[in-house]
């Protein structure tokens, strides 16, 4: 038992990652997916408002043109109206919902509303007087009923997700403008001339914000890197495999999901190919769901047990005893008459990688590995003994995540 407690852990290291796999080989290519992340509809939601947030505040303070506008009245002259400085600063959504479907992923943001400020200037010339007649002041603009609308497109491209924007919209139901400062109340009726215009140009802004905001978001995504470094042995392979899977109310990813050696040494397969469907949960309380196949976890093991980091020496127990000769002269006499009293090392390497199974339920590990006895001699390391140990380890997983616990059970 003090032997099996220096290797468990490395084990747990690579058994526990999954719940739900199925069998397959390890020297598989890029274009086999091993790791399935699927996001429900919660998980969707989720990210929706994640989005919206984040769209609001990259978007607000949003400057529109300047609005102007002339119209000359036979005989009394001209007059002229310009909207300056006009800024959407605010931004508030109702209600929103995220749809997956044949077309791709659809979000509406409805019943949204957003708030404007601008400076109002008024000018009138006319032949009958010499003069100049204008005023100005601040005028507060009510945007209400607007809905913001967008399809996007999601495939795979060369191992990395791509996003297209399929369609964007923005419409806007009612408005409302307010004058102050000077003159204004002579002014109102004038001014509601020019909601056309400021309900085109909010749609319009927004409508652009939104398609530079998705490019950018792709530009992101095709940055990412394919592999992400595990530790200085490991990377793991991260490039998406097919087209994202999407239905009513969820999104499946494929990516290859194996562990990967970061010098790009060979690992040799020391598995046979059975590969099965993978175990999904339909659980839609879930926001994400992730599905490994077993290779993953049997990529891990032979890539550590290449770098030769399955190799242990133990020289300290809590019964220090146990490691010198005289602990061994009533079960191996001939050992502590040949070396009296003298400590001992236990040396652990695996012979060949811990073999992973993993079903719905339950995970099998079958560990072959070699027991070198050593004798501490006069400064002398000598090899006295070398046992061959096989053993299965099956742990049973029964987690419940809604109260925060999970068990393994093991045999």
């Amino acid at each position: 038992m003090k032997i099996l407690s220096k290797i468990l852990p490395l084990l747990l290291l690579f058994i526990t990652s999954s719940f739900f796999s199925s069998q397959a080989q390890v020297g598989a290519s890029n274009q086999e997916s091993f790791t399935s992340i699927i996001i429900s509809q919660t998980g969707l939601d989720f990210v929706k408002d994640l989005l919206i947030t984040k769209a609001i505040s990259s978007i607000i303070p949003l400057a529109l043109p300047k609005i102007e506008r002339a119209v000359k009245i036979p005989i009394l002259g001209n007059v002229r109206m310009v909207l300056s400085n006009i800024t959407i600063y605010n931004i508030d959504v109702l209600s929103s919902y995220v749809k997956p479907g044949d077309t791709g992923v659809v979000f509406v943001a409805s019943g949204t509303t957003c708030n404007l400020s601008a400076n109002w200037f008024y000018e009138y010339t006319t032949w009958l007087l010499p003069i100049q007649i204008s005023d100005h002041g601040i005028a507060s603009v009510q945007v209400e009923g607007m809905q913001v609308g967008l399809t996007l497109g999601l495939e795979t491209q060369e191992g990395t997700l791509k996003l297209s924007l399929v369609d964007c919209g923005c419409y806007v139901k009612d408005i409302s403008i307010k004058l102050d400062g000077g003159a204004s109340w002579l002014y109102q009726g004038m001014i509601n001339a020019f909601e056309e215009q400021i309900v085109s140009a909010v749609e319009n802004a927004i409508t652009k914000k939104l398609k530079e905001g998705i490019s950018k978001l792709d530009s992101l995504l095709q940055s990412l890197p394919k592999e992400i470094p595990v530790d200085d042995h490991a990377s793991l392979n991260i490039t998406f495999v097919d087209n994202p899977l999407l239905t009513s109310s969820s999104i499946e990813f494929d990516i290859n999901g194996l562990f990967t050696a970061r010098k790009k040494a060979s690992i040799p397969n020391y598995y046979n190919s059975n590969l099965q469907p993978p175990v999904f949960c339909s659980d839609q309380s879930k926001m994400l769901g992730i599905s490994l196949d077993e290779a993953v976890l049997n990529s891990a093991s032979a890539l550590y047990y290449d770098a030769e980091f399955m190799q242990w020496t133990v020289d300290k127990v809590p019964d220090q005893s146990l490691l010198n000769t005289a602990g061994w002269r009533f079960i191996i006499p001939q050992l502590y008459r040949k070396y009296p009293n003298d400590d001992m090392n236990l040396n652990i390497s695996l012979s060949s990688p811990p073999v992973i199974r993993v079903a719905e339920d339950n995970i099998d590990a079958t560990v072959h590995a070699d027991l070198i006895i050593d004798v501490l001699e006069s400064g002398e390391v000598i090899p006295v003994a070398c046992i061959s140990l096989a053993f299965i380890l099956n742990i049973t997983i029964l987690c419940y995540f809604g109260t925060g616990y999970s068990w393994l059970m093991f045999s």
